[in-house]
């Protein structure tokens, strides 16, 4: 009777997903639904810096986020399978769902002797009430009450206990006229026990560079080899990126002096402002080497030890240019950002100033940043226009291989593997 009650349940549980997908659009991207919420992140637990990509059935993901708003919620959660492109798979919730097909989010804690009060959510998964049975790319999706009432969507990825091996080599792009201002990532795919029959249609690969989905390379199919070994080595474009630039950074975890590329700090109609140092725009400086951490970004008041005592500080940027930005727009993007272009990161010119600007409000911690430009009526992220292109940059790129075998419905993800230009050798 109890297993009967749970499939009804389940049933009904993926159903009201289902309907919500249709009719209140919900995306399959990181996307936040409502209004304040903010500094979303969605880790595996044993790493700071990264994709949140982890083992069936070994690793456990960590969902954080705040809610500035402080409106009660009932906040609930599920998980939506993918297939390798981020569609929905043929497969239903109680296929690779186990336990319930949807949890409750019951942490919570309100934030500590802040200027700008929130309420702090934090979920971790699998656990008890439900966990997930099959690999591949997954959707967590966060709703109030009811799925009816979303407030946001993460991508994760569930890899397979037994991996296949992915031997990469980052370099220069092997095109001349591309080579010193683009990135080439070439891989050979060794399925071991896995049986490979027809590896042209049940392989597809994926080429991540740093945390971006927008220009991501999805739906690599081999290029050469044998079933065996499997070579991805494009002659075509297809796995090539704008090598960019270092990213910039900067360190608000304290307001009480400046640090780290903090020119000023203030506190104006009750809310406190950080002036980064201005930039200039560099699309033809040499390269220059620096440390960075990829885009990423990290929480944390250096003043306060307490949990959940990071501030919001509306954080300042302003932009040196000698050339106008005709035809269209320039953001600030990162992590910051959600990897994503935002209204509120858009820079407005300041003709008594000349130079560009923009604030965004921030939680404490220590950014990277680029600033990226994006022609009017499209969507295309170029973070060359402003930053500059170099082949020595140093960017992160993920490799997933995923295998859908014969008779099934949907694409594992057997393969798994992070590499740079200098884990290459150059």
């Amino acid at each position: 009777m109890k297993k009967l009650l749970l499939l009804i349940f389940s049933l009904l549980s993926f159903y009201n997903v289902l309907r919500c997908q249709n009719e209140f659009d919900i995306q399959f991207d990181n996307k936040k639904y409502v209004e304040g919420i903010e500094s979303v992140t969605l880790r595996n637990s044993d790493e700071k810096f990264s994709v949140p990509i982890g083992i069936l059935g070994q690793s456990v993901f960590v969902l954080d986020f705040d809610d500035l708003e402080l409106e009660p919620r009932h906040l609930k959660y599920t998980f939506i399978h993918c297939t390798y492109d981020w569609k929905p798979s043929d497969l239903n919730q109680i296929e690779y769902i186990d336990g319930f097909t949807e949890e409750d989010i019951t942490e919570y804690e309100h934030s500590f002797n802040t200027i700008e009060p929130y309420i702090h959510y934090h979920a971790e998964f699998p656990n008890n009430n439900i966990s997930f049975s099959k690999s591949g790319n997954y959707l967590l999706f966060v709703y109030d009450d009811s799925p009816e009432n979303p407030i946001l969507t993460q991508r994760f990825m569930v890899l397979e206990p037994i991996t296949a091996k992915i031997v990469p080599n980052v370099h220069p792009a092997t095109d001349i006229t591309e080579r010193f201002k683009r990135q080439e990532v070439d891989f050979v795919l060794y399925p071991g026990s896995y049986q490979i029959r027809n590896p042209q249609l049940s392989i597809r690969a994926t080429i991540q560079q740093n945390g971006r989905w927008d220009n991501a390379k999805i739906g690599l199919t081999y290029h050469s080899g044998n079933p065996t070994e499997l070579f991805f080595d494009h002659r075509d474009g297809k796995n090539v990126f704008d090598g960019s630039a270092e990213f910039r950074t900067f360190d608000i975890s304290t307001l009480r002096s400046n640090s780290d590329r903090i020119v000023g700090i203030s506190f104006v109609n009750r809310h406190s402002h950080a002036y980064v140092l201005q930039d200039d725009a560099r699309p033809y400086s040499a390269y220059e080497s620096r440390g960075t951490m990829n885009g990423y970004r990290y929480f944390y008041n250096r003043d306060l030890n307490n949990r959940y005592s990071e501030d919001y500080v509306f954080t300042h940027f302003t932009l040196k240019s000698d050339f106008p930005f005709e035809g269209g727009e320039v953001y600030v993007f990162g992590e910051l950002t959600d990897w994503q272009i935002k209204e509120e990161a858009k820079l407005k010119y300041n003709s008594g100033f000349q130079f560009w600007e923009t604030d965004i409000l921030l939680k404490q911690g220590v950014y990277n940043y680029q600033y990226v430009y994006v022609p009017h009526d499209t969507k295309t992220i170029d973070a060359t226009y402003i930053e500059g292109s170099h082949f020595q940059t140093d960017n992160l790129y993920t490799i997933y291989v995923y295998f859908r075998e014969d008779g099934s419905s949907y694409d594992k993800l057997i393969g798994c593997q992070t590499t740079s230009l200098s884990n290459s050798g150059y």
